[in-house]
């Protein structure tokens, strides 16, 4: 389905919990956030029933995030069942690598072909400081997991001035000698840090730190693909890519929607604007599910505005929504 503004709208991104076992510095307060009671968060049939009906309105990927996914108990069923889903020709998982060494089989024979893995740092002390606590040793073992699994990976960097600018090489490194696709993200001030200016590092200044060490060919996106600009180091056997939500938005490629665990539907992350399908689903009206699902879709804004007025968007953790 195309949206007002002639997007074509095939991405779903899909919180199946607000709970992670992580505190990341950029997702959440140091204090934390309250977690929804289990009564508020959907039922993963009421989450089949909401891909079911996007289905029909042309959602062929559906990405499953959290919080972390891989903490909800039954997740492994819940995705056996996703991707048997008539229509869905994709089912990846965003997570923080925690658990994977354990869970990367049942991944796989699940059905997720796609992980997203969000590592901010190669280095022990800087990824227990931006994680408040994480294990990083337990990350690389379930990205050893995921690769023997033959699971697509891919890394999502958030950089950040003076916490883990100085690792955009090494991280463009490992494209060398891993099949991987590693993102740079541009810090966004979801959460309003105190002076959270002075963390973003711009997709430009991230392409100037890669440019001086390597020769970087520009290459395609595939079907699904996200927002980043693709590029290859010559001789590579991965990729890596730049995502600038804030300086360079990208907005007039945004192909997805998104349901937060508690099912609500937004068009933008950076908008405030969302719409209960608590309703719909009470009802068990598939079509009123449907429609609310097309008015979503309808009412995606041209472009976000955070970068210009913070204040059009309120602050939030990441987490309550699925990044």
């Amino acid at each position: 389905m195309k949206d007002s503004y002639g997007r074509t709208i095939n991405y779903l991104r899909l919180s199946i919990t607000d709970r992670c076992n992580l505190r990341c510095c950029y997702c959440m307060p140091a204090e934390g956030v309250t977690a929804k009671n289990c009564d508020e968060i959907l039922r993963y049939g009421d989450m089949l029933r909401i891909v079911e009906a996007a289905v029909t309105l042309g959602i062929r990927k559906v990405r499953v995030t959290g919080g972390e996914p891989l903490v909800r108990k039954g997740v492994i069923p819940f995705l056996h069942r996703l991707s048997g889903t008539a229509g869905i020709e994709e089912v990846a998982l965003t997570t923080n690598g925690l658990l994977l060494d354990g869970m990367a089989g049942d991944l796989r024979r699940a059905g997720v072909s796609r992980l997203n893995v969000s590592l901010d740092s190669l280095e022990r002390e800087t990824f227990a400081k931006i994680t408040r606590g994480g294990d990083l040793e337990k990350v690389k073992s379930g990205l050893v997991a995921a690769e023997e699994e033959g699971l697509k990976i891919k890394l999502n960097m958030v950089v950040m001035r003076g916490l883990n600018d100085h690792e955009v090489v090494p991280f463009a490194a490992l494209t060398l000698e891993k099949p991987w696709s590693v993102r740079f993200i541009e810090y966004m001030p979801t959460i309003r840090e105190p002076q959270w200016r002075d963390r973003i590092v711009t997709g430009a200044e991230v392409l100037g730190q890669l440019e001086g060490h390597f020769a970087l060919q520009t290459i395609s996106s595939g079907r699904y693909c996200g927002p980043a600009k693709p590029y290859r180091i010559p001789g590579a056997r991965g990729t890596v890519g730049i995502i600038t939500p804030m300086s360079e938005h990208f907005c007039g490629d945004c192909n997805r929607i998104r349901i937060t665990s508690t099912g609500q539907a937004k068009s933008c992350l950076l908008n405030d604007m969302a719409l209960d399908l608590t309703p719909c689903l009470r009802s068990g009206d598939e079509n009123l599910l449907r429609n609310a699902l097309r008015d979503v879709i309808d009412g995606k804004p041209r472009q976000h505005r955070i970068a210009e007025n913070p204040q059009l968007c309120a602050a939030f953790s990441m987490a309550k929504i699925g990044g």
